[in-house]
């Protein structure tokens, strides 16, 4: 039984359960709710929740304990050859997990068929290899025997265990469901427990936020102290240099990156913060109503455009345009990928955030202010000057800096509209590059996790990690510092 019909028939026990305890507190109470502790739904829910907590918690360790204790048992079957080191052993527990799932869709397909003793036969002539493959399964290599019997034991191990998962589940179920039926009762605290549940549920939201996190920086940690292990931090730090080389003598300083890096930014907050604001400005202050409900959403728009649209509008558009008309009349350049290109369109992208959060901070500037600056005689354009834009000061930097962490952490444009030339250069219509396009380029392709070329993209990683940290951190000290709080 799959997964997904457990869950089914897990929902359709709850349902029931549902209905049984609702029921069964409607009858005890005589047509009196008033003499149960709680109302009827309650109890319901309570059911409910005896039939699926108890079931899903038996569910996931199954489904965690199960893939374990099937890969010990086929592992320790396989040749010494086969499992001489943890590397080894992964790999033959790879094509034992891939001929497996190869041999189900050669089943279905009907290019294998399984003999009376439960063996795998080809239906026709030719390899297992070329059996698989008319099913749509490619391997890179003919199937050894003793990855052939391995796989047909982890088929055949995988069954049973879905057989007893499919029974133990539906047997803790049932027994949830009974226990609920007989815990209906009118002084049940139905109300209290279904509280609890969802209290506890949102708890382990809050924690599993929390433990990913950790997981995240955990894991940039770990792999940051291995490539320092391996390569000088001063190196790093103070480089002037990105030249990597996977075969030695590589120069690995991150300077360049973080020039690129924060020159582009600095290009795309140049662009996107006078625009953002201006829009919220008129947005919140000037526009009727009509024009708002109109304008709002279309910048908003923006905000939903894939990156990958923004890097090929750059790519295309943006790029051509400068080189042709800025960087080769005035003698700056001739290259339609630049940190001129990257930052004005990551600045377009940036326009709807600084504008919607521009926009809401004004408008939760009390009207009375308003009212007051114009009842001493003040324009409208001097009560945006000195009333509303100070009241709304910590809230616009608080945006300006979280729209910077969004640029800082921008790739896809920066690789398709920046080029990936990592180098210190004035010229904004040179091509740079930024520390998240290296990351990229680092793990792409076959990498070898022993080397410090690609190691450097978990401490380029860390360090953006901070750099950006840092500015969030800013930016709620700013916020929380100058707020104003109006009544």
């Amino acid at each position: 039984m799959t997964v997904f019909l457990l869950l089914c028939l897990m929902l359709v026990l709850a349902a029931a359960a549902f209905v049984v305890c609702r029921a069964r507190a409607l009858a005890l109470s005589g047509g009196k709710i008033g003499v149960l502790h709680s109302l009827p739904g309650y109890y319901g829910w309570h059911g409910a929740i005896m039939v699926l907590l108890p079931g899903l918690l038996t569910l996931l360790l199954w489904l965690i304990v199960q893939p374990m204790v099937i890969e010990n048992r086929i592992s320790a079957d396989l040749p010494p050859e086969l499992t001489a080191d943890d590397t080894a052993r992964a790999l033959a527990m790879a094509d034992v997990r891939r001929l497996a799932a190869g041999l189900d869709v050669a089943i279905a397909a009907g290019a294998v068929t399984v003999g009376a003793d439960g063996t795998p036969q080809i239906a026709g002539n030719g390899t297992m290899r070329e059996a698989l493959a008319e099913a749509g399964v490619a391997l890179a290599e003919d199937v050894s025997p003793q990855i052939l019997t391995a796989a047909q034991s982890y088929r055949g191990l995988s069954a049973t265990g879905a057989v007893w998962r499919a029974l133990a589940v539906l047997a803790v179920a049932l027994a949830g469901f009974a226990m609920a039926v007989r815990m209906t009762e009118p002084d049940l605290r139905a109300r209290n427990r279904v509280e609890g549940v969802v209290q506890g549920l949102l708890m382990a939201a809050s924690t599993i936020a929390i433990l990913t996190t950790v997981g995240i920086v955990w894991s940039m940690l770990s792999e940051t102290f291995n490539f320092f292990s391996m390569y000088p931090a001063a190196d790093f730090f103070f480089g002037l240099t990105w030249s990597p080389n996977f075969r030695g003598d590589s120069e690995l300083g991150f300077i360049p990156l973080l020039w690129g890096t924060l020159y582009i930014s600095l290009i795309s907050m140049l662009v996107a913060v006078p625009i953002g604001l201006f829009a919220a400005i008129y947005l919140a202050e000037y526009a009727t109503p009509t024009v708002r409900a109109w304008v709002k959403p279309l910048i908003e728009v923006i905000a939903g455009i894939p990156t990958v649209v923004f890097g090929l509008f750059a790519l295309v558009t943006v790029g051509p345009f400068l080189r042709d008309y800025f960087a080769e009349p005035l003698g700056l350049g001739n290259s339609g990928s630049s940190v001129m290109t990257a930052g004005i369109v990551i600045g377009i992208l940036n326009i709807p955030f600084i504008s919607s959060l521009a926009d809401d901070i004004i408008n939760a500037v009390p009207q009375s202010l308003r009212d007051g600056s114009y009842g001493l005689g003040a324009t409208k354009s001097e009560t945006v000057r000195q009333v509303i834009l100070p009241a709304a000061l910590p809230g616009i930097v608080g945006a300006v800096l979280l729209a910077a962490s969004r640029a800082i952490g921008e790739t896809m444009i920066v690789s398709m509209g920046a080029g990936a030339a990592a180098k210190l250069d004035l010229n904004p219509f040179e091509a740079m590059t930024t520390m998240t396009v290296k990351i990229v380029g680092q793990l792409t392709g076959d990498t070898d996790f022993a080397s410090p070329e690609t190691l450097v993209a978990f401490a380029l990683g860390m360090t953006l990690f901070v750099i950006t940290l840092g500015l969030n951190i800013l930016a709620l000290y700013v916020v929380r510092k100058y707020r104003e709080q109006y009544e």
